[in-house]
């Protein structure tokens, strides 16, 4: 079966993406800002200057950051794949309650299922726990295209946690903490759904 090519932008050298015939991946070193194609994508921009721990990461991890990340400026990535989304068609999956929806004019999901917004794109959270991954893993998905398929919706738990649980938080309960690799881990079937999100762009309403 022959399936037409998605464009994967922001996403990890060498990651679950790469060496597959009907993907076209965009990591840091082909810098996906550049992306011009007309293939459906799906994107995966940086998310840690947009998120509730900004602050904590930009001093934790500055070193490891890419060197076009300025001052707490992501650098244009989160916009530029807002703008390849509505010229191509597909889906942005971002954390939860990240501040680069409002930055950039999309309304936060509120509920369950998908939520049409007045310009007639969609915007839902599904949980990454449905589709394998250790911790829930709240996220949102900014999808442009005819309407979209119905996902996972269930809320599962999940054995860990996103963060490392203080001592008191252990006591009390708290889930193990998953290592920074599975945090940023993209679940095989929640990729699969990506993608396939991202082709049915193409499809007629």
């Amino acid at each position: 079966m022959r399936f037409e090519t998605v464009a994967a932008l922001f996403v990890q050298t060498g990651g679950i993406y790469f060496n597959r015939p009907d993907v076209d991946p965009w990591d840091e070193p082909r810098d996906a800002r550049l992306y011009a194609g007309t293939d459906p994508v799906v994107a995966h921009p940086p998310c840690q200057l947009w998120c509730n721990l900004a602050a904590v990461n930009w001093k934790r991890y500055g070193r490891q950051r890419p060197a076009w990340y300025v001052g707490g400026n992501d650098g244009g990535c989160f916009a530029s794949a807002v703008a390849a989304v509505r010229r191509c068609g597909g889906v942005l999956e971002h954390p939860a309650d990240s501040w680069a929806f409002a930055a950039n004019g999309l309304p936060s999901p509120d509920g369950l299922g998908w939520q049409r917004t007045l310009d007639g794109e969609w915007v839902c959270e599904v949980w990454q726990s449905a589709y394998g991954h250790l911790a829930r893993k709240r996220t949102w998905l900014f999808y442009v295209g005819p309407p979209p398929p119905p996902l996972r919706w269930n809320r599962k738990r999940g054995s860990k946690q996103v963060g490392q649980p203080s001592v008191a938080q252990r006591t009390a309960g708290a889930l193990p903490g998953v290592t920074k690799s599975e945090a940023i881990a993209t679940p095989l079937e929640f990729s699969e759904m990506l993608l396939e999100l991202a082709r049915s762009a193409r499809k007629s309403p």
